[in-house]
């Protein structure tokens, strides 16, 4: 695992957000052959940065495990940025942060929490968990209130910890009807280098937020699947080769759906083992598994996904 500090540079790619494969056992042990399988698929595909976080179910994830995960994460080839995701309260990412802090993460995302919280008390918290951590964070931007109800104030606060160096980068995953329309990131890049915003959403709305809003790279669990299409897809944009990048991210559409349709991250975990990428198994509780008509409808889109990335072209 790269343990370096990260740099503006790093945000000009693409960061794949990958399924956490368990075995079918009695206690749903974490399978570390199926995730070794599943970051070799990726860095096949040129994928340097893997973001461990909501695909994985960090959110409801055991201590025990967490440590595990990142003694598995900390084994990674020098070259792999690995960031792992703390939270989403404030006292599990305290238990969390000496488990980062002893393996050396060079950044850690924070997961979003949706319980009783302000802009004041969120930054305040962050900046203690990032010493205790003794890494910079990622911020996670899901909803306008996010940082509080008081939008302006959240925003002001994020705006402190990147100028104080607590936040190395945020990741803006805020969903819109019309991605092109978004005064709430207008009003976070007025106050932030747009350099240190990446894209949060996956391909759907990549090419509008790198084109329209100068944001330098993107998230993705799609890329999981189709690790070259969607580095295509940041390389045609880098060029201003728009409609090649357009034919790129086309390819990732219906499995988008299905995911916007099931749940973003079960639909994900039960793709890469339908794509037959690695053996990813059960989901953990609070998620459930997909049906079985539901996986039939997965299976087909993914191994399309799949096999297109394989062959290299075009999808039209």
């Amino acid at each position: 695992m790269r343990r370096t500090r990260t740099t503006i540079e790093d945000w000009r790619n693409v960061l794949p957000v990958p399924p956490l494969a368990r075995r079918r056992d009695g206690g749903r042990t974490l399978d570390w052959a199926a995730n070794d399988a599943l970051a070799a698929h990726l860095q096949a595909g040129g994928m340097r940065h893997l973001l461990y976080g909501g695909n994985a179910f960090l959110y409801h994830i055991p201590l025990a495990e967490f440590g595990q995960l990142l003694s598995w994460l900390a084994g990674l080839p020098d070259d792999v940025l690995a960031i792992p995701s703390l939270g989403p309260s404030y006292g599990r990412a305290m238990d969390q942060a000496p488990l980062v802090r002893r393996h050396g993460f060079p950044l850690v995302m924070m997961l979003p929490c949706s319980d009783p919280r302000d802009a004041r008390g969120l930054e305040q918290g962050y900046r203690e968990i990032a010493s205790e951590a003794e890494a910079p964070l990622m911020v996670y931007l899901k909803d306008e209130d996010s940082f509080g109800a008081d939008r302006e104030a959240g925003l002001d606060a994020v705006a402190r910890l990147v100028s104080d160096g607590v936040c190395q980068v945020i990741k803006y995953a805020v969903v819109r009807e019309d991605a092109a329309r978004d005064l709430y990131l207008d009003s976070l890049l007025s106050r932030v280098d747009r350099r240190v915003v990446i894209s949060g959403i996956g391909e759907r709305p990549a090419i509008v937020h790198l084109r329209d809003f100068g944001l330098p790279g993107f998230t993705s669990g799609s890329a999981c699947l189709a690790p070259r299409f969607s580095g295509a897809i940041l390389r045609a944009a880098a060029a201003g080769r728009w409609e090649e990048a357009e034919g790129y991210r086309a390819a990732f559409l219906p499995l988008e759906d299905l995911r916007d349709t099931w749940g973003a991250a079960r639909v994900l975990h039960a793709a890469i083992e339908l794509a037959g990428i690695a053996g990813t198994g059960p989901v953990p509780p609070f998620a459930s598994e997909l049906e079985q008509d539901q996986r039939q409808q997965v299976r087909g889109t993914a191994l399309a996904l799949a096999e297109a990335n394989r062959a290299g072209g075009v999808w039209r």
